[in-house]
């Protein structure tokens, strides 16, 4: 008997930190839920709050819309005051429109000022004038206006890009002259824009093509002087010089192939212009 006593004592004593482990467990248990059952009290009285005071303010709105058509009706004259509604009438006493006063304004009868016309007209001075007028081309008189000039409207960017890229393709596929005579067109008519120095270029290359070494030197010059800052000026340089060796103008050719060198230092234009002064050395 005595060892069953024990072994039912020692399993007492066993189960008793699990015991006392579970009922922790549940004792925070419980204190989370309470909290959070506290927390759901509150936002409930928040909302609850909230909501009375959404319809205190729809019952307020109601009440404003009721009595705004009997504010809006017209009065009989302008001149007349609106009669005060009366408590029989079934408005509510507070709501009644308030009284006008009809202010009318009154031009002020002021007479004009008085406009001073014992001023002597003097005419200008011809000298004067002879800077705003110029004569009409083929006009051999004197004061004629120039007559009022017309705007253009500007292309599209699209069209002048395929413009351009047609007058090129003309150069590739054997019309050189008729794409030498659009490029030029081009550049012209299109001064500003993104590629009008390399239209001045292909021009010049395809009249250098056509042995027409006089007009691609000019319009080589062109490009150099009419776009110091574009990406054509270094080849266009070179070109330049190339026909300055046709016409046989070494001394220029010289001197532009020395300028593509200190101007462009590093750049591929000015190892070639430096390979060309070489050949071109006595």
């Amino acid at each position: 008997m005595r060892p069953f006593l024990f072994r039912l004592f020692a399993a007492v004593a066993l189960s008793a930190p699990t015991a006392c482990a579970t009922t922790a467990a549940s004792q925070t248990e419980v204190g989370r839920l309470e909290a959070e059952v506290r927390t759901l009290r509150a936002a409930q009285a928040s909302l609850v709050e909230r909501l009375e005071r959404l319809e205190n303010r729809d019952t307020v709105a109601r009440a404003r819309n009721a009595a705004a058509p009997a504010a809006a009706k017209p009065s009989a004259t302008a001149s007349t005051k609106p009669e005060a509604a009366s408590p029989e009438a079934g408005e509510p006493l507070g709501l009644a429109p308030a009284e006008l006063t009809v202010v009318r304004l009154k031009p002020k009868k002021e007479p004009a000022p008085r406009i001073n016309t014992a001023v002597a007209v003097v005419e200008p001075d011809p000298d004067q004038m002879e800077m705003f007028i110029s004569p009409v081309e083929g006009s051999s008189g004197t004061g004629s206006v120039m007559p009022a000039r017309v705007e253009v409207p500007e292309k599209d960017p699209d069209i002048l890009d395929a413009e351009y890229e047609r007058a090129v393709a003309m150069l590739r596929t054997g019309n050189v002259e008729g794409g030498v005579d659009t490029l030029t067109r081009f550049a012209a008519d299109n001064p500003r824009h993104p590629r009008a120095d390399n239209a001045l270029y292909f021009s010049g290359l395809g009249q250098m093509g056509l042995k027409d070494t006089v007009g691609a030197a000019r319009t080589f010059e062109k490009l150099i002087k009419n776009y110091p800052a574009g990406d054509a000026v270094q080849d266009g340089m070179l070109r330049l010089a190339e026909c300055r060796v046709r016409l046989n103008q070494a001394v220029d050719a010289r001197a532009l192939y020395t300028r593509v060198v200190t101007q462009f230092p590093g750049t591929a234009a000015a190892t070639q212009a430096e390979q060309r002064l070489a050949a071109l050395s006595p």
